[in-house]
C-alpha cells in the first residue's frame, strides 16, 4: 500500500534488535537456574536482581532521551548503549556470586538505558503517524524473533556438553555481530530534530500534559504487576519442565511473541492504540490467574507459559505508539525517556514484592497478588480512556 513502506532505519534497528536479543536470550532463560542452582540464590533474590537491573537504569533512560533532544546524535547514543551491554553480558559466565551477577546485569541495563529512548525516538521520527504502530510492531517482532533464536542456540550448546557458564561467554560472539551491524547499517543522516532550548523541553514532570502523566502512572502500575519471566521459568520447573527443555520453552514463547507483536501494531494503527491496551492488559491479568489456579502437567505447562509471555507482546507497540503521539518530534526522546522511567519504577518494587511472596508464601499467592495489582491498573486505565483517547487522537492528527 502506498505510503506504508517502512524506511531503512526501521529495518536496520529491527535487525540489530534481533541479533542483540539472540545474544541476550542465550543467557536469560538460564540465568534464574544459574542463580538458584549454581550460586545458591532464592526466588526473592532472582526477583530483586531482575527488578534492580531494570529500575537502576530508569533515570538514565530519561537522561539519554533528553540528551537526544538537546542535540547529542541519537545514532551515537544507540551504538554506545549496545556496545556497553554486549561487553558486560557475557561476563556473567565468570561470576562467582549473585552480587557479581547483579552488578553485571545493572551494567547491561545501563547500556539499555543509553539506547532505548533515542532508539524509539529514531523509529518514531522515521515514519509517518499513520504507520507508527506498524513500525514499532515490526521492531518488537524482530526483537522477539531474536529471543527465540538465542535459547535454541543455548539448548544446542547444552546438548553438546557445554555448561551454562560457557553458553554465557559464547553470547559475546553474537554481541560483536550486533554492534558491527549497527555501526555499518544505521545511516548517519537518520532523522533528528533541531534541539530545543532548555525551557521548551518537558523534562520536568509538571511540564507534561496531565493526561500523559496519567497514562505513564498506569504504565508503572501495570509494570509492577508484571511477573518477571525469570520467575515464570521457576514456575515451569516446579511443574515438571526439565532444565534441558527450558531454553526451548523460552524460544517457543518468544516465537509466539514475534507473531503477536507485528499484527497488534497494525491493529493499533487501524483501531487505535487504546483499544489494543484495553484488550491486552486484562488478558495479562487473566493469564496470571490461569497460572495461579490451574494445576498443569505436560503440554499444559508449556501452553500456559507461552500464553502468559504472549500477553506481554500484545501491548508493546501500542504503548510506544501512544508515547510517540504525545509529543512533537523535537521532544520525543524525552517523552520516551519518561515512558521507560515509569516502566522501570514499576519494575523494581513489583519484581521484589512478587519474588518475596513467591519465596515466603508460594507461587500461587504471588501470582494472585500480581493479578490483583494488574486489575487495579486496568480499572484506572479504563477510567482515563475517554479523555486520554481524545488527547492522543488529537496529537496524532496534528502530527499528520
Amino acid at each position: 500500500m502506498p505510503g506504508r513502506a517502512l524506511p531503512r532505519t526501521v529495518w536496520v534497528l529491527a535487525a540489530v534488535s534481533l541479533l542483540n536479543d539472540a545474544a541476550s536470550e542465550m543467557i536469560a532463560p538460564l540465568l534464574p537456574l544459574f542463580l538458584t542452582l549454581t550460586l545458591g540464590a532464592g526466588p526473592a533474590l532472582v526477583g530483586l536482581i531482575e527488578g534492580a537491573a531494570e529500575a537502576a537504569t530508569s533515570v538514565l533512560k530519561l537522561v539519554a532521551g533528553r540528551l537526544a533532544d538537546r542535540g547529542v546524535e541519537r545514532r551515537k547514543l544507540v551504538i554506545g548503549g549496545y556496545i556497553l551491554a554486549n561487553l558486560a553480558r557475557p561476563l556473567i559466565g565468570l561470576a562467582g556470586s549473585w552480587a557479581q551477577v547483579l552488578a553485571l546485569r545493572v551494567v547491561d541495563r545501563i547500556g539499555k538505558g543509553l539506547r532505548s529512548a533515542p532508539r524509539d525516538a529514531l523509529l518514531a521520527a522515521s515514519v509517518s503517524p499513520a504507520v507508527r504502530g506498524r513500525a514499532f510492531g515490526v521492531h518488537r517482532s524482530a526483537d522477539h524473533l531474536g529471543a527465540m533464536i538465542g535459547p535454541i542456540i543455548a539448548a544446542v550448546m547444552l546438548a553438546a556438553g557445554f555448561d551454562m557458564r560457557e553458553v554465557f561467554l559464547a553470547a559475546g560472539v553474537l554481541g560483536v555481530v550486533t554492534v558491527a551491524t549497527l555501526w555499518t547499517g544505521l545511516e548517519r543522516s537518520a532523522p533528528a530534530p533541531a534541539p530545543l532550548p532548555d525551557a521548551a523541553a518537558p523534562l520536568i514532570w509538571r511540564g507534561l500534559d496531565v493526561r500523559l502523566r496519567a497514562f505513564l502512572i498506569a504504565v508503572a502500575v501495570v509494570t509492577a504487576a508484571t511477573v518477571p519471566e525469570a520467575l515464570i521459568v521457576l514456575w515451569a520447573m516446579q511443574h515438571g519442565v526439565a532444565i534441558a527443555w527450558i531454553p526451548i520453552l523460552w524460544a517457543a514463547a518468544h516465537a509466539l511473541k514475534a507473531l503477536v507483536a507485528w499484527p497488534c501494531g497494525e491493529l493499533a494503527d487501524r483501531f487505535g492504540a487504546l483499544r489494543v491496551l484495553a484488550i491486552g492488559w486484562p488478558l495479562r491479568v487473566g493469564a496470571l490467574l490461569a497460572l495461579a489456579f490451574t494445576v498443569p502437567e505436560g503440554v499444559v505447562v508449556w501452553l500456559l507459559f507461552i500464553a502468559y509471555c504472549a500477553t506481554l507482546a500484545i501491548t508493546e507497540a501500542a504503548e510506544r505508539a501512544l508515547i510517540a503521539a504525545s509529543a512533537p518530534g523535537a521532544v520525543q526522546g524525552t517523552a520516551f525517556g519518561w515512558f521507560h522511567l515509569f516502566a522501570g519504577l514499576g519494575a523494581l518494587p513489583g519484581a521484589w514484592l512478587i519474588g518475596y511472596l513467591w519465596q515466603s508464601a508460594g507461587s500461587r499467592t504471588a501470582l494472585v497478588a500480581a493479578a490483583a495489582i494488574g486489575s487495579v491498573a486496568c480499572i484506572a486505565a479504563g477510567a482515563l480512556a475517554t479523555g486520554t483517547g481524545r488527547f492522543f487522537r488529537a496529537r496524532s492528527a496534528a502530527g499528520s
